[in-house]
């Protein structure tokens, strides 16, 4: 599989890398997903790199293929590149509600990755926690109050898109504490977010 990447064929473009995470997808091949993952960890970081956006693309499309490798893909939070990095957390974000228990059992190195990471790390982050909230009432225990400080504390321009992401683990014990936290920060928001706040809370 490593031949067909966008890098072993000589390309710039992302094209061959969704062409073959759509075969893979298409085939169901486990075999072929384990090869791709197994590039992760290559030296060469163009072929790293274009691992990484085959196994988000499948894990966009069918996420069980990629569950085998949930532990690689937090194991690699911890790389330099942060193309590995945010793209780890993207899978993860799609990969999450098909293996919880193993994406709950490492927390502590999810939540490093988050405090740390780009805007497209913490992006994926925000999913990753509310998929583990809306899994187990033991996991949202733990991690709902990690959501909560994050909309005390991020930037007003995130708020909107963040609340949207923790919107589908919003239940109704949970709603009034959510709620209270956006109207709390209300007075930063520009119209536009400001709207898209109310589209939110009346969607609620």
């Amino acid at each position: 599989m490593i031949e067909l990447l966008a890098c072993s064929l000589g390309r710039n473009d992302e094209a061959p890398n969704i062409e073959l995470a759509e075969r893979l997808c298409s085939s169901m091949d486990k075999e072929g997903v384990r090869e791709i993952a197994e590039g992760l960890g290559s030296k060469d970081r163009a072929v790293a790199d274009d691992c990484i956006k085959v196994l988000y693309e499948v894990g966009q499309r069918e996420p069980e293929l990629i569950a085998d490798h949930t532990e690689d893909l937090i194991a690699s939070l911890s790389s330099k590149n942060n193309r590995i990095v945010w793209g780890c957390m993207t899978a993860l974000a799609y990969v999450t509600p098909v293996r919880p228990e193993t994406v709950f059992g490492r927390l502590p190195e999810i939540v490093a990755a988050y405090r740390k990471g780009s805007v497209i790390t913490i992006d994926n982050s925000i999913s990753v926690f509310a998929h583990l909230c809306n899994a187990d009432d033991d996991y949202r225990a733990t991690v709902f109050p990690i959501l909560l400080d994050h909309l005390a504390n991020c930037r007003a321009k995130e708020i909107p898109q963040h609340a949207e992401r923790i919107a589908v683990c919003i239940d109704p014990k949970s709603k009034e504490a959510f709620v209270k936290a956006l109207d709390a920060r209300e007075g930063e928001l520009s119209e536009a977010g400001k709207s898209r706040i109310a589209k939110l809370k009346k969607r609620l």
